[in-house]
């Protein structure tokens, strides 16, 4: 496999803004189909509709679900994950409850997880678990949760939703998202059958080859067009 290729098929293409419209869903798909990257990654309702337009490509279609602030019941993330599934998905990228895992309610969010995975499972979809790290900060957390996902049987565990935005004392909102030593603490707290996908924040080829190099099998991407047309120019056909 070429270089460009390897990258393209760790690119999970989110079309996840709030404001995009279903002409927009038409215009990222066709992206995602040009640059033949791993999965589109989109909104619940658009789910049919990517999948319809993703026919006959080798493009997934993945769904968020409980997102972006995982505050939806267990029961409402499970029927919404079966939805999904059965509306044509075959990843599926759920965010976990937050508050729980901050308050160490560990019980919960193995059930929470479970659940969802379990579902998934059943209708042959993948899991990616999203911890949110720009608000589960401690890494005894991070790796309290990496480790509920090994022993639950979910597929990847996932740094952020993208949408993770944390008051700055200037009062603006930004988050970090997938940061590298993050990236690398979640590699080596997972078992061996469970994958990591970093999102947010990459956005270059060279934050694309940083993510991969920390054990990333997957990352999320909105600049995918910017990203693989640079890796077109520093790769070729290499």
């Amino acid at each position: 496999m070429s270089k460009v290729k390897e990258l393209a098929k760790m690119i999970d293409h989110s079309i996840l803004h709030p404001t995009l419209t279903d002409d927009d869903l038409r215009r990222e798909c066709e992206v995602a189909k040009k640059y033949d990257v791993a999965s589109v990654c989109v909104k619940p309702y658009a789910v049919k509709m990517a999948a319809e337009l993703l026919k006959g490509s080798d493009v997934l279609v993945g769904c968020v679900i409980g997102f972006p602030a995982g505050n939806s019941s267990v029961k409402v993330k499970v029927f919404e994950a079966e939805k999904a599934c059965e509306d044509g998905a075959v990843e599926i990228d759920m965010v976990i409850n937050i508050g729980k895992a901050l308050q160490g309610d560990w019980e919960y969010i193995r059930n929470e997880i479970k659940s969802v995975t379990d579902v998934c499972h059943k209708h042959k979809a993948i899991v990616k678990v999203i911890f949110e790290t720009d608000y589960v900060t401690r890494e005894d957390d991070i790796v309290k949760l990496c480790r509920i996902c090994t022993e639950t049987g979910a597929d990847y565990v996932k740094t952020s939703s993208g949408f993770g935005f944390v008051k700055q004392p200037n009062g603006d909102y930004n988050y970090a998202g997938a940061t590298i030593p993050v990236l690398q603490l979640m590699k080596r707290s997972v078992g061996p059958l469970v994958r990591v996908k970093a999102a947010g924040g990459v956005r270059t080829l060279d934050q694309l080859i940083a993510v991969q190099e920390a054990g990333c099998s997957r990352s999320g991407a909105t600049a995918t067009a910017g990203i693989l047309e640079d890796a077109m120019k520093r790769f070729g056909d290499a």
